[in-house]
């Protein structure tokens, strides 16, 4: 036991912790020592080599030694610490890698230069993620929303197909009439429409290269919500120039792909053409995923977002849209912006199905975050 300790000592602190190797390490101790120090050790020079065969061999090498949650760190470690920016654009090397959301908005950022030989393959493990990520955020979001629908937008006088019976029974449960062992309604409680846009959404995302992650997320987000009737959904991507990728919500990695990573930051200029797209502001959500670092002109921003929420639309900053804790943003403008009840917070993906279900209901975002975080 004493022993194995040691290994596990030797093996976080490296080779350079141990110079009269007196820690003797064998089999596969020995083969994570290589693999970790081909990539950790400072010292050494040219890391993994240069050829495609020895990255080919590390990362098959890292998914035998440890877990997936581990080979993801490793392969992110890789790409930044020793520029292995080519395991995203030779498809040989794409193949072998562990598609994580991380990995995926690395790729997005390399869009431009990534040869037409490897688009394939990178749109592939693209897919891979997003298809995970749909599975786990799909039915959640669909529920919150249509449930919130249905509780906002009542219908007094509903088909058959329209009833809320839960409710119904609920509300007349007073009525019961024991003999005959049913409930007599008095009030009948409607659903929503269906088939109706109840709500406008509109996703305007912040693509510089801070923000990739988010990217990701709201890009998956956006296609969800485009597949419901209930909501007409837009997203706007924007950096200093804005793009209308709302047609290409129906696939999420063509998408993605519309995403141009990086380059600088106009929210001035994005609220200026979402100012184009409210048709009724009082049913409109506009979720702005920023870390506000803004580049344009702010005194003019702060001027378009004041007017877009004078007129009734429920406008929410969110900093961040991922799982990285808390993010890095402008706190002075956050601030500004919520003197005038546009609120600025982080929210992960898991609770991005409850924000939306409380945008509807038009609770107030403030208590929300609060009832969140207790």
């Amino acid at each position: 036991m004493e022993d194995l300790r040691f290994k596990k000592w030797r093996l976080i602190l490296g080779k350079q912790s141990d110079p009269e190797v007196e820690v003797g390490l064998d089999g596969e101790a020995a083969g994570m020592d290589n693999v970790l120090e081909a990539l950790y050790n400072n010292e050494r020079k040219g890391g993994l080599g240069a050829s495609s065969p020895n990255v080919n061999r590390w990362l098959g090498d890292i998914r035998q030694y440890f877990p997936t949650s581990v080979v993801q760190v490793m392969q992110k470690d890789a790409v930044e610490r020793l520029e292995l920016h080519r395991l995203l654009l030779e498809p040989e090397l794409l193949q072998l890698v562990e598609p994580d959301v991380s990995l995926v908005a690395t790729m997005l950022s390399l869009n431009k230069v990534m040869p037409a030989k490897t688009r394939e393959t990178a749109r592939m493990v693209i897919r891979k993620v997003v298809e995970e990520l749909e599975k786990k955020l799909r039915n959640p979001l669909r529920q919150a929303i249509e449930g919130a629908l249905s509780r906002s937008v009542r219908n007094r006088r509903p088909k058959l197909n329209e009833v809320d019976w839960n409710r119904t029974i609920r509300l007349n449960l007073k009525h019961y009439q024991a003999d005959y062992q049913i409930v007599i309604p008095e009030n009948i409680v409607g659903l929503g429409r269906k088939g109706q846009a109840l709500r406008q959404v509109i996703l305007l995302v912040d693509q510089s290269g801070s923000m990739a992650s988010s990217v990701v997320y709201a890009g998956v987000m956006g296609a969800i919500m485009a597949s419901l009737k209930s909501v007409r959904t837009h997203f706007v991507a924007f950096d200093t120039a804005v793009a209308d990728l709302t047609n290409e919500m129906k696939d999420p990695v063509d998408l993605l792909f519309g995403v141009q990573l990086g380059g600088g930051t106009d929210i001035n200029k994005a609220l200026g053409y979402v100012q184009t797209l409210i048709q009724t502001p009082s049913d409109t959500i506009l979720l702005l995923i920023s870390d506000l670092f803004e580049g344009g002109n702010q005194a003019e921003m702060l001027k378009k977002a004041a007017a877009i929420k004078a007129s009734g639309v429920n406008f929410i900053v969110l900093l961040a849209l991922d799982d990285k804790g808390a993010p890095s943003f402008d706190k002075s403008l956050a601030a500004t912006l919520a003197s005038i009840e546009i609120p600025s917070f982080a929210c992960t993906p898991d609770k991005f199905s409850e924000l939306m279900e409380a945008a509807i209901g038009k609770k107030d975002m403030t208590n929300w975050v609060g009832k969140l975080s207790e």
